[in-house]
């Protein structure tokens, strides 16, 4: 069957005008602000259309730390409106950027910074929904070009794994649409390590995965690069953050990816079948009057903020206490879960899941599926609103409480680390109905 790409970018970097607040990192009460409109590097929205026999399939990547529901959802069905496809035809991925621009949701500007104000970063994340429906609009009319694809990984050695787990992600998987005279037209290439090479600045800047992007194409001029990001949520950069490591990273990437690109790997093709779900993955949470009077008593023992949690545990729980009250809270929390597959031999799969996913899962399916030959496995997938730890994250495994996790020891029954700053009253459930084996059963099924 034929293929042919069609591409398209469109710039999200915020003038201080519109939006100077920046998201990630969590430090700053009353929020970190830009000091330029002018940004270390543009801040974009890039999109690849692979058409397979006249019909599209869209891959996006935006340079933001996260993607909320409510963004994900109403440019999703807005981009669904412009293209007779299916949800699994249409993936679009976070690159999670620590120095990009605050949106409502994902991490909530209350809780996490402070922000008591929000008309700008609400101005702000209309704009960035309206600029993801304009990429994949753009993309679907621009120019095709006819092309073959193929895949091979590489490798770079950039990061480690922060909590000392033995997972490292260093594999660098690329496919490349090239064009009849055998240059490319197109790359898609993914590794997982959180973007904070460059540490908490005030320019905005997609970091090393942005950097990465503009060196193939600079050194590739006729190529559209796209990242997409791994199972990256405990895997960090080796080094002391700098603009310089930013750039030494990005390079270190992109070379690797370019040497990749310049013969071909084996092919891979039609057909490409595509499938999304949304998957509830339970919270740990009894919702029983007794048990909820409890939960409420342990936020409200925060609130004063005097046993040396960072300033955002008593928001956190003032909005806690709010949801226990008006009996808002959730149990659960939907999960977008969405897989490719190529024809070939072997099959490539593509399975990207919802949230920070941690390394192991990729470990795991590598094993699985013929590893990084066979398959490819990324989070922060449509939208992006927890962490997805293992069950060594979780007790009985972890005893002393983990960031990745969303628990404090002190505090086993209600929200810790990650799930404050992103806003959920507790951590996820182990065990056999829990997380890690939510994640596992759906996409083993989908990848079936």
């Amino acid at each position: 069957m034929a293929f042919t790409v069609s591409t398209a970018k469109v710039s999200i970097s915020p003038p201080l005008s519109v939006n100077p607040y920046m998201a990630g990192y969590g430090t700053l009460d009353g929020g970190r602000e830009a000091t330029s409109s002018a940004p270390y590097e543009s801040l974009w929205v890039r999109a690849i259309v692979l058409w397979e026999n006249g019909s599209p399939n869209l891959i996006m990547s935006v340079d933001i730390l996260a993607l909320p529901r409510s963004i994900h959802q109403r440019a999703r069905q807005r981009i669904l409106a412009l293209a007779g496809w299916s949800n699994g035809d249409i993936l679009i991925q976070s690159t999670h950027t620590h120095n990009g621009p605050a949106i409502v949701d994902t991490l909530h500007p209350f809780m996490c910074y402070g922000l008591s104000d929000l008309s700008m970063v609400e101005t702000y994340s209309q704009h960035l929904e309206n600029d993801l429906v304009d990429a994949a609009s753009e993309a679907l009319n621009a120019s095709q070009t006819s092309v073959t694809l193929d895949y091979k990984v590489t490798t770079a050695s950039i990061a480690y794994n922060r909590v000392g787990l033995p997972y490292l992600e260093n594999t660098v998987p690329v496919i490349v649409a090239r064009k009849p005279n055998g240059n490319a037209a197109a790359v898609i290439f993914n590794y997982a390590c959180h973007p904070v090479a460059a540490g908490m600045r005030t320019l905005f800047d997609g970091d090393f995965p942005a950097g990465a992007c503009n060196y193939i194409e600079n050194t590739n001029p006729e190529c559209f690069a796209l990242f997409l990001q791994g199972a990256a949520g405990d895997q960090n950069p080796m080094g002391v953050p700098s603009w310089e490591l930013r750039d030494e990273y990005a390079t270190r990437l992109g070379a690797a990816v370019d040497v990749a690109m310049q013969t071909p790997g084996r092919i891979i093709g039609s057909p490409l079948l595509t499938s999304y779900q949304e998957v509830q993955i339970p919270l740990d949470i009894t919702p029983t009057a007794g048990n909820m009077a409890a939960v409420r008593a342990a936020y409200a023992s925060r609130l004063p903020n005097l046993d040396g949690n960072p300033a955002w545990y008593g928001r956190h729980a003032q909005v806690m206490i709010g949801r226990i009250d008006s009996g808002s809270y959730e149990t659960s929390v939907a999960c977008p879960f969405q897989v490719w597959k190529f024809g070939g031999s072997p099959q490539l799969r593509i399975g990207i899941v919802g949230g920070e996913l941690v390394s192991g899962y990729a470990a795991y399916f590598r094993a699985r599926f013929g590893g990084a030959n066979g398959v490819i496995v990324g989070g922060y997938g449509n939208e992006s609103c927890y962490y997805v730890p293992s069950a060594q994250f979780l007790p009985p495994y972890s005893s002393g409480g983990s960031y990745e996790g969303g628990w404090d020891p002190d505090h086993p029954g209600i929200a810790g680390g990650s799930m404050t700053v992103y806003g959920h009253i507790g951590h996820f459930k182990g065990g056999t109905t829990g997380v890690e084996a939510t994640v596992i059963n759906t996409l083993n099924s989908m990848f079936a």
